[in-house]
């Protein structure tokens, strides 16, 4: 009696072929978002609410996005780091240059640091040039700083908010009652001096006090507590003031 023939072996399926479709689909998703940030000048707000919906189509939650941490540390948010001249949109170049060119004429080096960030201009101030400790009354032997950047907002337009800032040592006087009061008394007093003392527009300034909570960097040493205790003075981009 003849054998008969084996036919051809068919694989058995187990009902798990879609996730190899399914990943590559994803794999290619990713890629082609990280194609666009690279490619394109992002605002970060939108970016961030990209990478939310992008996050939550993949796994149905509502966490956060994967491209709101810093790629360096996973830790600190991309959304207000200073960012790298080169990256700028033309005016904003165009002003970081116009600051640093003015604080260099006018030897403020040594005592202002200049920054940007995807708000605009700042000029930092350590507290202790400006203030006393525990203090928010501006230093007699400070105002001449201030004249001089008094000068240099006197050739732009711009919007100016003056951002106060502290360590993370608790305060408690009978003036101040926390951080968050010497800091706003700090940034308001500043803002009085070149409104009521220089003569600027009150409608062009703006006063913030964030006490501790925005730090430059860890407040784990004296050194570092001594970056966090600053005024800035920024000075907005053009598209930001529409916002205010």
């Amino acid at each position: 009696m003849a054998r008969k023939k084996d036919g051809p072996k068919v694989e058995e399926l187990t009902g798990d072929e879609w996730i190899a479709t399914y990943s590559d689909t994803i794999t290619l998703l990713l890629t082609f978002f990280i194609l666009l940030y690279s490619f394109s000048s992002v605002d970060q707000e939108k970016l961030k609410q990209i990478s939310t919906a992008l996050q939550s189509v993949l796994n149905g939650s509502g966490g956060v996005g994967i491209l709101e941490f810093n790629m360096n540390n996973g830790d600190v948010p991309i959304v207000g780091e200073s960012i790298q001249k080169d990256n700028l949109p033309q005016a904003e170049a165009d002003m970081y240059s116009k600051v640093k060119e003015f604080v260099d004429e006018n030897n403020l080096s040594s005592t202002v640091d200049i920054q940007q960030d995807e708000r605009g201009v700042i000029i930092q101030l350590r507290d202790n040039i400006l203030f006393e400790s525990a203090k928010a009354d501006i230093r007699e032997e400070s105002k001449s700083i201030l004249d001089k950047i008094n000068n240099l907002m006197d050739t732009f337009p711009n919007h100016i908010v003056v951002e106060g800032h502290t360590d993370n040592l608790a305060i408690n006087t009978f003036k101040y009652e926390s951080n968050w009061e010497l800091s706003t008394a700090r940034a308001v007093n500043v803002v009085r001096y070149f409104v009521e003392t220089k003569g600027q527009k009150p409608a062009r300034f703006a006063a913030a006090g964030y006490g501790e909570y925005k730090p430059m960097v860890a407040n784990d040493s004296n050194d570092n507590r001594s970056k966090n205790r600053r005024v800035n003075i920024l000075i907005l981009a053009t598209d930001k003031e529409k916002k205010q």
